[in-house]
């Protein structure tokens, strides 16, 4: 029989569909890989193998009666520990909501589990999602399972915050994974661990349900093996929700249907800002690359300009730890999660004991100069400023729309690099997303696609940014690259 965990999500579909297997053999062969490698790569916080196989059974039952399976029908899938997921532990990686267990569900793991799909476990990441690096998690770092050629030994970074996401998926412990992207966190993970990964338009996904980080930007996606599995489980996870007051209203397209490499017609744009001081040379020889790849399906390659670029990585260090000093408030240790009450401590006391036990040091980083910003003789020099850039970045988008179609760009300035190399410097850190935050600040679709290896064996990726509600193109491009990188390369299993 086929190595079941080779498989993706397309492929599972529909040989549960026809028989070929049951779900029930996928779970168990996913649950398997999970339990030998969990200690090495630490991308599950909680494996939950008894809930894959309860799904799985589920679906099996349902073939057995003719009954529809759903899009995702037979699929076992990782869940990134912030989606709130009724009776299992939901942490945000962070010590001060370990121990919560939701009593609801996720608008997205809803929607995921009607649309057949199973629940492998909970991913680790970046403590409420704040990292590059999969670094700051509570429960200590995930590791990518790439290494350097050559018998370099050195653990590497899985990208962050989804690292558990990008980990489990490159090394066949789940077919695909959720993940949430705010300034970069599905797209830059699935760069350095070899997958592709999309985060959609703003509002296409629902935030309820989901820890959140910075609300204006916030948006889960999917993180599979390619471009195809990407459009199936993104139409599970998307639709309207009432629960979410910034839920697009809008129909969910059938992206898997309209699938399409043939770009004859399309305009790609190439912004010429991007071409940064600091981006590995094997980075900007993948993009030359990824260039021709497009021509050769058809589209014309226009250079344009997005003049803000430059303004973006600041403005979005400014407004995301804003709202993430104001969302995380709420973690007080009155209604949930940890609470630290010293002897004799009076409330306020009791606030600060909690928050300084409970959280990271990354995260107070932020909290403090969220807190910082919005302070009352700050508020206007730096808040207010800040959201003046991000309209000029989108208006920029806006004007680039005249001339293209869609934007082709590196995920990344470097690929992965080895764990604890860039602990230190968290200024060179939050430049890892110097490439991804521009899209999120604009509320924009942008996936990244597996591009090739780089000299040291590593993977590289590469960006497309659509139009507002334009799944399709970016998926089509992303197909396409696709179609001619041929990446097929999977990391060697040296953990188990």
């Amino acid at each position: 029989m086929t190595d079941l965990t080779e498989l993706g999500i397309k492929a599972i579909r529909d040989g549960v569909a026809g028989g070929d297997f049951t779900a029930r053999e996928v779970a168990e062969a996913f649950n398997a890989n999970v339990a030998a490698a969990n200690a090495q790569l630490n991308a599950f916080i909680v494996p939950t193998p008894e809930k894959a196989l309860e799904a799985a059974d589920k679906t099996d039952a349902k073939r057995a009666k003719g009954e529809d399976l759903g899009i995702m029908g037979g699929v076992p899938i990782g869940m990134k520990d912030l989606f709130a997921t009724r009776g299992v532990q939901t942490t945000a990686a962070s010590h001060i909501l370990e121990g919560f267990v939701p009593q609801y569900e996720s608008t997205v793991s809803q929607n995921l589990w009607n649309a057949g799909a199973g629940m492998l476990g909970k991913l680790n990441l970046d403590q409420f999602a704040m990292g590059s690096s999969n670094e700051t998690s509570y429960f200590g770092n995930v590791v990518n399972p790439w290494r350097k050629a050559g018998g370099g030994n050195a653990a590497m970074s899985p990208g962050g915050s989804s690292g558990g996401s990008s980990s489990a998926v490159a090394a066949r412990l789940a077919p695909a994974a959720t993940g949430t992207d705010t300034g970069g966190s599905i797209r830059q993970p699935s760069a350095f661990a070899g997958i592709t990964g999309i985060k959609p338009t703003y509002g296409r996904c629902s935030r309820w349900g989901v820890v959140a980080f910075a609300s204006s930007l916030d948006q889960a996606g999917p993180m599979a093996r390619d471009v195809t599995d990407c459009a199936i489980m993104l139409e599970a996870m998307a639709g309207f929700d009432p629960k979410d007051a910034t839920s697009l209203d809008m129909p969910v397209p059938q992206w898997e249907a309209g699938l399409n490499a043939d770009l004859a017609g399309k305009r790609i744009g190439i912004p010429r800002e991007y071409r940064m001081e600091g981006t590995d040379q094997e980075i900007l020889d993948s993009w030359e690359r990824g260039k021709e790849w497009l021509r050769d399906a058809g589209a014309e390659i226009v250079d344009i300009s997005l003049p803000h670029t430059k303004y973006a990585l600041p403005a979005y260090y400014i407004i995301a730890p804003a709202e993430a000093s104001s969302n995380l408030a709420r973690y007080d240790g009155v209604r949930y999660g940890l609470r630290d009450l010293p002897d004799g401590a009076g409330l306020q006391d009791m606030y600060a004991a909690t928050r300084a036990e409970g959280f990271g040091d990354e995260v107070k980083r932020r909290i403090l100069i969220g807190t910082y910003v919005l302070s009352a003789g700050f508020y206007d020099a730096y808040y207010n400023q800040a959201q003046k850039v991000r309209a000029l970045v989108a208006r920029d988008f806006e004007q680039a729309w005249e001339h293209c179609d869609v934007i082709l760009a590196p995920t990344t300035p470097t690929a992965s690099f080895p764990l604890g190399s860039l602990s230190d410097d968290p200024l060179t850190m939050y430049l890892n997303d110097v490439f991804a935050v521009p899209a999120s600040l604009a509320g924009l679709p942008a996936m990244s696609v597996p591009a090739g290896l780089n000299s040291d064996g590593l993977p590289l990726g590469l960006q497309i940014v659509g139009k507002p509600f334009d799944e399709q193109g970016v998926l089509n491009a992303g197909l396409a690259i696709e179609q001619r990188a041929m990446f097929s390369a999977k990391p060697e299993r040296w953990w188990a």
